[in-house]
């Protein structure tokens, strides 16, 4: 295999080559060189890969939930055993530490093993004697044929948010990784087809926009779940909802991180460092904009400054231990560096300064280093848009209610973050802010398996939520059925096991 490899599709269990003349570029962030060629699919491949599933679906329909849920079991432990090595392709096209890595794919196992566990919360309920002699009841079914598009920050954990679900349910999946990180869901589809996956149960296709609409276009697709920015998770939700499918698109986020006076300043500047710069800022529930409430949290932005400008940056491919590694693309670079020189022109001071971020070793590397910018009016740009970098913007306010009275100007709704001792002030924030995933000291609040990502507002456009309880609802539909069954001496005496005693 040459070192600049071509990525295939998944359709009907086989590996096959895109029937298209796009290609784009895979790069190594960490070095800038081109590691992989992605096909940008358009309808064709998207028809094959639905007429597939779809011929594949009414056996995967019919196989019992257990035995589905014995496939993901097999599957579980395929992820166990090869995690090292998929960890390992995320940090390659991604950027992200190996630590991090590692942790990513741990937690997509955890939502396999969610999975595992699906024919308990599929159980259907009912009621006997709702009227005189009728019987009601409920079951859930699949809904078909069903997608998944996915963005580049996770490149296994989200697609693992989706599919084991989706799969265990009863339906056929058809994932499109982004078209910069596609090396991992490939390796992940490696593994289902070593577990056994039935031909066309699930597929892989990559592309861009004209795959992306290919998908929500099409006939034979009933549902599509999307983790993305917001302005694509509006555009997924509009046009798929127009072509009568359900939809869940989690977008952006501007998540507040407030520090009260009282706040364990140790603790603090601990969990403002992980949020605001683990993974490079470049995930949805990064911590972004650190609201001070009186003069008391000065200590904690001082102690944060302090440990950003002592983190490493550098390359993650070679094993080095480093802090933080590069962002996505040199693009990408640009526009978090156009963030931050905009909120200088703005008026604020950028304190921590990680523009100048250098690593003699990969000169070709898209890096930016930790980066603070102080005293951030509301007004400003930097406080209300998403930067998706490692950038932590920090405004000041005079009290609580100003606190929160700020989350109710944000547009996003992902996440939002108090650290206090005071359980009144923790309460108030818990009750009253503008946001579906709320931490107490806990810096990033980002739910595990069994609990849905309930983002809110600009955050999130649908109805039911990715993981848990709310995953497997999107990902079936609900029946209602009602019995009454008459009785008579004629149809009781054809019947063969209904016999009426004959009196002596």
């Amino acid at each position: 295999m040459s070192s600049i490899e071509t990525c295939r599709l998944l359709i009907g269990g086989k590996w096959c080559d895109a029937r298209t003349e796009r290609y784009g570029d895979v790069w190594n962030p960490s070095t800038g060189d081109v590691i992989a060629r992605v096909p940008m699919c358009g309808p064709d491949d998207v028809d094959r890969a639905a007429k597939a599933a779809l011929a594949a679906w009414p056996d995967w329909r019919e196989t019992p939930a257990p035995d589905r849920a014995r496939f993901m079991f097999r599957f579980r432990d395929l992820l166990e055993r090869h995690s090292e090595s998929i960890a390992q392709c995320i940090t390659r096209e991604h950027g992200k530490t190996l630590a991090e890595s590692r942790a990513s794919v741990q937690r997509g196992i955890e939502m396999v093993e969610f999975a595992c566990g699906l024919p308990s919360l599929l159980v259907g309920e009912s009621i006997e004697n709702l009227a005189p002699g009728v019987d009601c009841e409920t079951i859930r079914h699949p809904l078909g044929v069903v997608a998944g598009i996915t963005p580049f920050n996770f490149p296994a954990m989200v697609p693992l948010w989706m599919y084991p679900v989706a799969l265990v349910c009863g339906n056929c999946f058809i994932l499109k990784p982004s078209e910069r990180v596609p090396l991992s869901a490939l390796r992940v589809g490696e593994l289902l087809l070593e577990a056994g996956i039935p031909p066309g149960v699930f597929s892989i296709v990559h592309g861009d926009k004209t795959c992306v609409d290919a998908l929500l276009t099409h006939p034979g697709i009933r549902a599509i779940s999307f983790v993305g920015s917001t302005a694509v998770a509006r555009h997924v939700y509009t046009l798929g909802a127009a072509h009568h499918k359900r939809i869940q698109a989690n977008g952006g986020a501007k998540n507040h991180l407030i520090i009260m006076p009282d706040a364990d300043v140790e603790q603090t500047v601990a969990a403002l460092k992980g949020s605001a710069f683990g993974c490079a800022g470049e995930r949805c529930m990064a911590g972004s904009l650190a609201v001070a409430v009186g003069g008391g949290a000065g200590d904690v932005i001082e102690r944060l400054c302090a440990e950003a400008s002592r983190m490493s940056v550098g390359r993650t491919d070679t094993g080095a231990g480093v802090d933080m590694g590069p962002l996505i693309t040199a693009q990408h670079v640009r526009r978090v560096r156009d963030h931050v020189e905009g909120a200088q022109r703005e008026g604020a001071a950028v304190v921590v300064d990680g523009r100048a971020a250098r690593v003699a070793d990969a000169p070709g590397g898209f890096f930016f280093g930790p980066t603070i910018v102080d005293h951030v009016r509301p007004d400003m740009r930097i406080a209300h848009e998403e930067v998706f970098g490692p950038v932590l913007s920090v405004t000041r306010v005079e009290s609580i209610e100003q606190a929160i009275a700020l989350g109710q100007q944000c547009d996003f709704g992902n996440g939002a973050v108090i650290f206090t001792r005071s359980g009144r002030a923790a309460r108030e924030f818990k009750h009253r802010f503008n946001a579906g995933m709320i931490g107490i000291n806990i810096g990033v609040p980002a739910p595990m398996a069994w609990f849905p990502f309930t983002g809110w507002n600009e955050s999130f456009f649908g109805d039911l939520h990715i993981q848990g309880r709310e995953g497997m609802m999107f990902y079936t539909q609900q029946r209602m059925t009602m019995t009454r069954w008459f009785a008579s001496k004629e149809s009781d005496a054809h019947d063969p096991v209904w016999r009426p005693t004959k009196k002596k």
